[in-house]
């Protein structure tokens, strides 16, 4: 019998026709191998006949259209970085952003100087509370005298925010919205597409993303002014003269013609990923229905949500015992948790005051001896120590999650089998 292969949360696919390898190989035959060309060229323009289309299909009538502008960049975080100078962020500014999220969404704000003022979830998309919202920024504009310059939102796995009742606040302060759509390619809200809403949209085409392209990004743009600022700043801010002049500070951002030819091909299958990881939600719902404690996360019944599940997470009653609990947090790791393990910065203890609770761990540990990859949620982002001490205006919600919620396999790689398997891993791990 053939040894069970590890089954990730979203490994990358290519197309069966391996168009990746044509426009990567068109880029070497053609010496295109800088940070422009015409795979650039052309991923921006196929990322905008994707974005810019709104499915109607739900209300009977014919699909509409947008006008935005895509650039393609080196990587989501700088998105997120080019997004917030587009609003106008400055050194001391506050922004608010979602606690519940990756670093990648708050790092940046740093880079500028600013401050990153943490918002809250609700318990039913898990991202920012439009009331949490609206209370940080009538308090903060009592304590600093000003508003906010900015607000990210982000689609936690995948799963829309409260688009309709964040962007009418945020157009009753006046304050630009960087939506974070890292996680959410293709995710849409009444038919049109994440990122199309506000000021600015992040993608990201991380190596565990929708769709990849190694690694790199994309910021989608309100208009071609907009796109050409971010493109001027993500090309080190050259001014027009037949020499270097720079009269602001620019970033090498800029994606490569290599990268941007995978981009290309992986467009060719982007909605076969989508359309999967919509199965693998709705088989993981079937199968996970009947497990007593274990509580799979689902879109709101409203029909204007319509989550990519670009990962599917599910949250463990506190009560549940799994096999190993009582050795959980008894070593530290020796590599990160996840696939696509990076350097890490060695621990002394393997607990700290936030934590997922003993039961998760343990079952993150069963799990990865079973050979699935089982990885908590998002450690919110003003319980971080490089954060301590930024404001945060939270009910504990996105806390609470942590320590009950994990993370399961989604991508294309994943079969109906595996996610058989999963869920009868899940079951056995179970002490009854």
């Amino acid at each position: 019998m053939e040894e069970r292969k590890t089954i990730y949360l979203c490994l990358a696919h290519m197309s069966e026709a391996g168009l990746e390898q044509k426009y990567v190989k068109e880029a070497f035959d053609t010496n295109w191998v800088v940070p422009m060309g015409p795979n650039v060229n052309a991923f921006e323009k196929d990322l905008e006949d994707f974005v810019n289309k709104i499915d109607n299909s739900s209300l009977n009538t014919p699909n509409s259209s947008l006008d935005r502008r895509v650039v393609c960049l080196s990587a989501g975080t700088a998105a997120v970085h080019l997004a917030l100078i587009g609003c106008g962020v400055k050194a001391c500014d506050e922004v608010l952003v979602q606690s519940f999220t990756f670093c990648a969404s708050s790092h940046p704000i740093t880079y500028l100087g600013a401050k990153p003022v943490f918002v809250g979830s609700e318990g039913e998309t898990w991202n920012m509370d439009p009331a949490l919202l609206e209370k940080a920024i009538l308090d903060r504009k009592e304590k600093t005298g000003k508003y906010p310059k900015a607000i990210v939102p982000v689609a936690l796995y995948g799963m829309p925010y409260r688009i309709d009742e964040i962007m009418a606040i945020a157009d009753k302060y006046g304050i630009p919205v960087v939506e974070d759509a890292a996680e959410g390619m293709g995710s849409r809200f009444d038919g049109q597409v994440l990122g199309t809403f506000g000021k600015y949209g992040v993608l990201s085409f991380n190596g565990n993303k929708m769709i990849t392209t190694s690694g790199g990004g994309a910021l989608i743009c309100r208009n071609a002014e907009d796109a050409n600022e971010i493109m001027w700043y993500a090309t080190q801010a050259r001014d027009a003269y037949p020499y270097y002049q720079h009269t602001a500070i620019g970033y090498n951002y800029r994606m490569s013609n290599v990268c941007a030819g995978i981009g290309r091909g992986q467009m060719t299958v982007l909605n076969d990923h989508i359309a999967h990881h919509k199965h693998v939600q709705k088989l993981y719902e079937e199968l996970l229905k009947d497990v007593p404690g274990v509580h799979i996360h689902k879109q709101p019944a409203d029909p204007r949500y319509d989550a990519n599940f670009w990962l599917c997470a599910a949250t463990l009653d506190a009560d549940v015992k799994i096999q190993g609990q009582e050795n959980a947090y008894k070593e530290v790791i020796k590599t990160a948790v996840g696939g696509a393990a990076g350097v890490i910065h060695a621990v002394d203890s393997a607990t700290t005051d936030c934590q997922p609770n003993e039961n998760v761990e343990a079952l993150r540990v069963f799990m990865l001896g079973k050979k699935v990859e089982c990885r908590p949620v998002w450690k919110p982002m003003h319980k971080q120590p490089v954060y301590e001490g930024a404001p945060v205006y939270t009910n504990g919600v996105e806390e609470d999650l942590f320590k009950v919620g994990f993370c399961l396999p989604a991508g294309p790689y994943v079969s109906d089998d595996d996610v058989r398997y999963i869920v009868d891993c899940i079951k056995e791990a179970i002490v009854r």
